[in-house]
């Protein structure tokens, strides 16, 4: 035990500065499909127009700036709606999307719930809010064999990161929920409305500052 949470402590703090260089979904990945190419190119979080940045939190997480890694508002009402039978998004905050994308496997089994709220903790402790988007922008899956903010930009809209819209932003967070069976561009009718509630979302929570 002692070992892992030195080994841990480690990573989280190497990751502090250093980009990560693939996470175990792209390994996972590549196993279950050796002939897909993975593309993911780290950018810096000022290569990422400022409009994807906020259409990821107006529409994963709008509490994001002042949460201190749970959400416990959003966890409520999905135990809520679940207990109503209702079809709901789950209440995972970016700082824990970011956890376990960086340092876990997919999955639900209270190990790893456990080990992704001992890793978000971490982060939340070591690393600032800026560095937990940047990073959560240039790991998470945007499409088959697409990770990261860069090559998403790259794959669906042929420019780079920095240069996105705020409809082409807004198109990237909407197939989020299902990265690899959605399609940022062209869009469905589905991903279409979510596109533009984002974009809705997007207006009503204006300008946002991490520091």
């Amino acid at each position: 035990m002692g070992l892992f949470i030195l080994f841990s402590l480690f990573l989280v703090l190497l990751f502090k500065w250093v980009p990560v260089p693939f996470t175990p979904l792209m390994a996972i990945r590549y196993f279950e499909k050796p002939e897909e190419e993975i593309n993911h190119n780290w950018v810096a979080k000022e290569k990422i127009s400022r409009h994807l940045q906020l259409a990821v939190i107006a529409s994963e997480d709008q509490n994001f700036a002042t949460h201190n890694g749970f959400d416990f508002e959003a966890i409520e009402k999905a135990i809520e709606g679940n207990r109503q039978g209702k079809r709901i998004r789950g209440a995972s905050t970016i700082s824990q999307q970011t956890a376990k994308n960086v340092f876990l496997w997919p999955g639900r089994t209270w190990l790893r719930k456990g080990l992704e709220t001992y890793f978000t903790f971490l982060i939340e402790t070591f690393w600032s809010k800026e560095r937990i988007l940047e990073v959560y922008l240039n790991s998470i899956e945007m499409g088959s064999g697409v990770y990261g903010a860069e090559a998403a930009a790259q794959y669906w809209f042929h420019k780079s990161a920095e240069n996105l819209s705020i409809a082409e932003a807004a198109a990237i967070a909407a197939i989020l929920p299902n990265p690899r069976k959605y399609k940022a561009n062209p869009a469905s009718n589905y991903i279409q409305q979510r596109k533009n509630w984002i974009m809705g979302q997007m207006q009503n929570y204006g300008a946002f500052n991490l520091e």
